[in-house]
């Protein structure tokens, strides 16, 4: 295997684990095949910026380790962009609850999965602001860079990383709180005023009577929050090329 050929692979080995996870091209909308060819098409364009890896002298067992490391190194740039949509996930979750439709689910192509119609729509608003701010381009961009800040066979599992990972997974939770909290507000509002009519007239069901005004309050709080939530769901999706170079930097930390 000549050097160029070597550099190309494990380029192509980084961003295909990527892609695997990345929002919106692990999709099973977009068939493997697309996404190989995808990945192998990012390599090329890529690799001619890199320095060449020397084939000469590589054991079989050095290139294991290295192509390895670049999997995972990839998984981990992809991982890092998929938190905002965990978050989303969850938001989905939290307004579904408070509006009393956690029963019926849609199947969500993006996840593979089952996903409560919030979250569904948070998901669809998600993508379309990938798609318009061309952030999709920039993550690309984000990946070339990342190259600068862990080079082949460079990164390392360190205390700083860890700690980094730990910090956005818990910020996954304040994200959806945010997200969701305008639906969360609302039916609080409900609840506490059933729950003073509760005490009026004994005679209505209030379990029973608050699920429809909570479901009808919930839709309307949250057509009128969605350019709000879009906003809010935009400025982190802005920050995901500049958070891919942070975690590659602190990936890359000994290097």
């Amino acid at each position: 295997m000549n050097a160029a050929l070597t550099t190309w692979f494990l380029v192509f080995t980084r961003v295909g684990a990527m892609l695997s996870v990345l929002p919106m091209f692990s999709t099973q909308m977009i068939p493997v095949q697309l996404r190989i060819a995808l990945g192998a098409l990012v390599a090329m364009l890529v690799t001619p910026m890199l320095p060449t890896v020397p084939a000469d002298g590589i054991s079989i067992w050095l290139l294991v380790k290295l192509i390895f490391m670049e999997v995972s190194m990839g998984l981990l740039l992809g991982f890092v962009c998929r938190f905002v949509f965990y978050a989303l996930e969850i938001a989905g979750g939290f307004i579904a609850t408070e509006m009393g439709i956690t029963l019926p689910s849609e199947f969500n192509q993006l996840v593979s999965g089952p996903t409560m119609a919030p979250g569904l729509l948070l998901y669809w608003i998600a993508m379309m602001t990938m798609l318009s701010l061309d952030l999709h381009h920039w993550m690309i961009v984000g990946f070339q860079k990342s190259y600068a800040l862990v080079p082949f066979g460079g990164a390392h599992l360190n205390e700083a990383l860890l700690l980094d990972l730990v910090a956005r997974s818990g910020k996954v939770f304040v994200i959806a709180l945010q997200i969701a909290a305008p639906v969360m507000a609302v039916s609080f509002l409900v609840t506490l005023v059933f729950a003073v009519l509760g005490r009026a007239v004994p005679q209505m069901n209030v379990f029973s009577e608050s699920f429809p005004v909570r479901t009808l309050l919930g839709l309307t709080s949250l057509g009128l929050t969605c350019t709000f939530m879009g906003q809010h769901i935009a400025n982190y999706l802005r920050r995901l090329p500049e958070d891919m170079l942070n975690v590659a930097r602190l990936a890359g930390v000994g290097s």
